[in-house]
């Protein structure tokens, strides 16, 4: 018997997101289909060994005086080499998560960087989209509640 397909969600090129095992408030984030992986932006990075398993400690800093930095510890940390927009490789901590998208949770893997020149602390990638989201380039905030986009608005 076949499973039925569900329709992918919409997407805007923004959008409210969540990181329910690392912090407890919604983070603006860049949608990026351009970006294979998605990114977080952390300082702090360092790698520990914790029964026999490799973890990584970092603070996730939302930026903006959102919140103070938060320190957050993540068992089985890799790290791999990341293309960066400006096309140099970079190697970076890659850690997966559960992310909140939306009325979808599922986990990621997100890669930790520097973002502090960016303007979103979280970037969400083409892989984490996959199957899941189709983006709509022109518009913002579709997965929000009508009172997120007002405050979002506000803000400017």
């Amino acid at each position: 018997m076949a499973t039925a397909r569900t329709e992918p969600s919409i997407v805007g090129w923004r959008e409210l997101v969540s990181l329910p095992d690392l912090v407890d408030v919604r983070i603006p984030a860049k949608i990026d289909t351009g970006a294979r992986t998605s990114s977080l932006h952390a300082t702090e990075i360092e790698r520990f060994d914790r029964d026999g398993q490799r973890w990584v400690r970092f603070l996730l800093d939302l930026g903006e005086g959102r919140s103070q930095p938060v320190t957050c510890e993540v068992p089985r940390a890799d790290k791999r080499i990341i293309t960066s927009s400006n096309g140099e490789g970079q190697e970076r901590f890659i850690i997966k998560t559960a992310l909140t998208l939306g009325d979808q949770t599922f986990r990621a893997e997100f890669s930790l960087a520097d973002r502090s020149d960016m303007k979103f602390p979280i970037l969400i990638g083409r892989t984490a989209l996959r199957r899941r989201f189709l983006v709509d380039s022109g518009r913002s905030y579709l997965q929000s509640s009508a009172h997120e986009r007002k405050l979002l608005k506000s803000r400017g």
